[in-house]
């Protein structure tokens, strides 16, 4: 077996020396032929390119190739940068987007406050809501309107989209308006076109229930609700919002007014309904003054009395 190798090598080195040389004596020949000045020459080179380089086209394949990807690298690349740009102005975009769609909203209640007007009877004073005092058990909010611009405890509270409250609590400079989700909040409905009467009663949650239906089955959900004007609180024909039907089985009301984007108010001024000055009458009527010892010595006046 080391015979045979050495033989082998014997004959490799041999033939590799000779093809060596004659590549040597190729380039050789090839550079002198190509520094010789003379119109023989040239002649001769250009017969020589045009009969040599046509049918090596297949060796530039390769060459093209490359080059072919490199320029398409280059312009992948080029790609890359531009759908970079057009991503960071898409966020921009989306960014304005909502911008102009909170300006919208808040342009059209702007406008809705300012033109409409639901009764000619009734006017109104737009307030900017200041903070928003919801919690589990209250829903309400402060605007920045009172005494001093003439705001009455129960005066409906809307913000260009439906009813939204009644005033409960007023100061100088500033009222709470409490939310009809308020599980202290009830409010007499009309339900159309059944003509149903109803409570809305507040629980704290975005879509409060219907109570007191006398006739439930005529309701469909999608049906109008306003208010009926029932106790002189709130002005009749009010959109409260649309009938839902709750996933615990009730009738609920799919309010009109956006609560998570309460930002004006409008509060109506209602001078027919009374003014309630004493929560305490609600109960008990006052006795006059004239009453007070006999109230205060009950025995003395049935002893009289006898």
């Amino acid at each position: 077996m080391a015979r045979d190798r050495h033989s082998s090598e014997d004959y490799v080195r041999p033939v590799r020396r000779i093809l060596v040389g004659l590549l040597i004596l190729v380039l050789f020949s090839v550079f002198v032929i190509w520094r010789i000045d003379s119109p023989r020459m040239e002649r001769f080179r250009a017969a020589l390119v045009d009969r040599i380089v046509p049918s090596f086209s297949w060796a530039l394949v390769p060459v093209a190739k490359v080059a072919d990807m490199a320029e398409s690298f280059q312009s992948y690349q080029r790609i890359y940068d531009q759908n970079q740009k057009l991503r960071r102005d898409l966020r921009q975009m989306q960014a304005w987007k909502e911008a102009a769609l909170r300006l919208e909203q808040e342009n059209a209640k702007l406008l809705n406050l300012n033109k409409v007007r639901l009764d000619p009877k009734l006017t109104y004073v737009t307030g900017v809501v200041l903070a928003d005092s919801g919690s589990p058990f209250r829903q309400s909010v402060l605007i920045n309107i009172g005494k001093r611009d003439g705001i009455v405890d129960g005066w409906a509270a809307t913000d260009g989209l439906g009813l939204v409250g009644r005033i409960s609590g007023v100061g100088r400079n500033s009222s709470r308006v409490i939310l009809l989700n308020d599980s202290n909040s009830r409010l007499p409905v009309t339900l159309q076109p059944s003509g149903q009467r109803a409570i809305l009663t507040g629980d704290n949650t975005s879509r409060p229930p219907l109570d007191f239906l006398e006739r439930p089955e005529l309701v469909r959900p999608g049906d109008r609700v306003v208010s009926s004007g029932d106790g002189g609180v709130f002005p009749p024909g009010l959109l409260v919002g649309h009938v839902a039907l709750g996933t615990d089985g009730r009738l609920r009301v799919r309010l009109s007014a956006d609560y998570e984007r309460l930002e004006f108010l409008r509060v109506l001024r209602n001078y027919t309904v009374g003014r309630v000055t004493d929560t305490g009458s609600l109960l008990i009527p006052l006795a006059p003054a004239n009453s007070v010892s006999a109230l205060g010595d009950p025995l003395g006046a049935d002893a009289q009395d006898d």
